[in-house]
């Protein structure tokens, strides 16, 4: 199993659709895919499924087939994780639901980091329980690939999401607010890293047991969202952010002070893609419950939106091919 977790300090960037899309083209691919929503917003939840399904997997007050019910033994005392339920929504692709109750699991992530330090059994299944439901979903859907969704927060609950994670792909908008974000991100990911490895260090009695997750979280590249110059953004302010993004990822992220020597991201080799907006398509998408590159005529994707449409297709194919190279993942209909 592979952990790819999409992730930035700063929200608004398209994250959550650029996972959506990442997940439908990795199992086109030929991958098995579970895509595991662990923001308290579900908003990839809400990508996949409708209003009536989401109100049938949301009613009631255990939520037993999301990700907040398969936590709630162990946060109640009763016992540990229950096995996670999964939605297929397409053969190769697999849902692990995000729940906006899974916010109330915030203070038992933070209040059990420090219990980690002292070897207590029951601190380590709370911190590892979103990689134990990860894994537990890999192997019911017999995936390869675990696509994971945070929010944009350096809480508990990002952190234990992150720890969950070999490999961390970061989203970003060419602005002062991605910027800044990255400036937050880099540090707090070292430091993660730092602390949870001095944790597995007094686990050698728990280890074996529960299986914990390495202290990865590698910096897998950053992904520029909404490139596409924006008529409300002087075109000298786009370029000036656009320039400086290589950098700042050096800095911040990989802790690098060798300066970047192009002036273009597409030059940089930590840019995976520079993706388009394809805002008159979102809605077609939204309305067909499926990504824009699979539209059809039938969806309304007629006239100059199909030649979108294919160059959507090839622009996520490019960044997953990208992606899965940087992690080691060979993808069985590449060619």
């Amino acid at each position: 199993m592979k952990t790819i977790a999409f992730f930035n300090n700063k929200g608004g960037v398209g994250k959550t659709s650029l996972v959506y899309h990442l997940a439908w083209m990795y199992a086109d691919l030929g991958l098995s895919v579970v895509a595991a929503d662990f923001d308290p917003q579900a908003n990839l939840t809400s990508m996949f499924l409708n209003e009536s399904e989401l109100e049938l997997l949301w009613d009631g007050g255990d939520h037993g087939r999301t990700v907040s019910g398969a936590f709630r033994p162990l946060l109640a005392g009763t016992g540990d994780i229950a096995p996670p339920h999964t939605i297929e929504v397409s053969p190769g692709l697999a849902l692990l639901a995000g729940d906006l109750a899974l916010s109330r699991a915030e203070d038992d992530l933070s209040s059990e980091w420090p219990g980690c330090l002292d070897g207590k059994e029951r601190s380590f299944r709370v911190i590892s329980a979103l990689w134990r439901l990860a894994e537990l979903a890999s192997e019911k859907n017999e995936a390869n690939l675990v696509l994971i969704d945070v929010g944009p927060n350096l809480g508990a609950l990002n952190r234990a999401a992150l720890v969950a994670a070999e490999d961390v792909v970061i989203p970003l908008a060419p602005d002062l607010f991605s910027m800044q974000g990255l400036r937050n991100l880099g540090p707090t990911l070292m430091n993660w890293r730092k602390e949870w490895q001095d944790r597995l260090n007094r686990a050698t009695d728990i280890q074996d047991a529960l299986h914990l997750p390495p202290a990865s979280m590698n910096p897998a590249g950053y992904v520029v969202l909404q490139h596409a110059v924006r008529l409300d953004r002087p075109v000298k302010a786009y370029g000036k952010w656009m320039e400086r993004i290589p950098n700042e990822y050096r800095t911040a992220i990989l802790r690098d002070e060798q300066k970047f020597k192009g002036t273009l991201t597409d030059d940089d080799p930590h840019c995976l893609k520079n993706l388009k907006h394809y805002r008159s398509l979102m809605p077609l998408a939204q309305e067909a419950r499926k990504p824009i590159f699979f539209l059809k005529a039938a969806d309304g994707a007629i006239g100059g939106h199909l030649k979108s449409v294919q160059d959507c297709y090839d622009d996520f194919r490019s960044l997953a091919g990208r992606i899965a190279d940087g992690v080691g993942l060979t993808l069985p209909f590449a060619n």
